[in-house]
């Protein structure tokens, strides 16, 4: 095998992946058992593929994580936080709960198991993409300590919480939290990016149908012309981690067909047209 081969392989190295139950997250326990890391699975639910280990986890609850995070042994070189929720649930304040606090909260629990040249790849969200905008508000929920006190800031600030039924809080806060710690990660010798996929054929999707209708997936059209594979959004997650990204860290990676690049070049488009108008008027 060449070095090229070598730095997307995970040969040697443990790898925890939440969420590996089924969609991204049970892909990317596929590719990198594939790829030689041994696997820790973390879910509500046991995967299908057989993995290294398995502990049951539930995000929501601190007690379920604190259990998980004695239950690994030993150190971890990359951690994937693919778990989460749909605003298509239907209870903002679990949705924040589940995509963001208890996120940090196990994110938090494992880093002193992770060695220098260890990676944590968040997932984020396309719902995300105005994170900029909103920042000065998202940055009180970062803010917080722990878990308790973040759910009281969500029931203190209704409304940024039931803004996208609390889906874009906590992906906008996912990526703001990595960039939030990029320093203090780096001088441990870890890395932290998360990506933002796009609308992908997984189960969330079908919470978000049966919660707002097909027509409300359909509106969401890309320059590709179609919805993500799990294996698309997983591939980026396992680069993201591995040896061949050793030096990209603190980013968000838009995997979302096009969507944002449109997007702002449409905004661009149109204040180009107006300052034109603008001359000739």
């Amino acid at each position: 095998m060449g070095q090229i081969d070598d730095l997307w392989r995970y040969d040697g190295r443990r790898a925890v992946v939440t969420g590996c139950g089924s969609g991204i997250g049970a892909e990317v326990a596929r590719q990198l058992t594939e790829l030689g890391a041994e696997v820790v699975g973390l879910d509500l639910r046991p995967p299908t593929l057989q993995l290294k280990d398995f502990h049951e986890v539930d995000l929501s609850d601190p007690a379920s994580i604190d259990r998980a995070v004695a239950a690994i042994d030993g150190p971890i070189d990359a951690l994937f936080n693919i778990a989460g929720v749909s605003s298509g649930i239907r209870d903002p304040l679990r949705v924040v709960t589940i995509n963001f606090l208890g996120t940090r909260h196990l994110t938090e629990a494992l880093i002193p198991a992770m060695p220098p040249g260890s990676a944590i790849a968040n997932v984020s969200s396309l719902a995300a993409s105005a994170y900029l905008a909103n920042a000065t508000v998202t940055a009180g929920l970062l803010d917080t300590a722990d878990m308790a006190e973040g759910i009281e800031w969500c029931r203190s600030n209704p409304e940024p919480v039931a803004d996208g039924g609390g889906y874009r809080l906590s992906k906008e806060a996912i990526i703001l939290y990595g960039m939030a710690n990029v320093t203090t990660l780096g001088a441990k010798g870890i890395r932290i990016n998360c990506t933002a996929p796009g609308v992908t054929d997984t189960p969330i999707l079908d919470q978000l149908r049966s919660a707002y209708g097909q027509e409300f997936l359909d509106s969401f059209k890309t320059p590709l012309g179609r919805a993500a594979e799990p294996d698309e959004q997983a591939s980026v997650l396992v680069f993201l981690n591995s040896a061949a990204a050793k030096y990209i860290t603190g980013q968000v990676i838009w995997v979302d067909g096009g969507s944002v690049a449109e997007r702002v070049f449409g905004d661009i488009a149109d204040a180009r047209h107006v300052e034109r108008g603008a001359k000739h008027g």
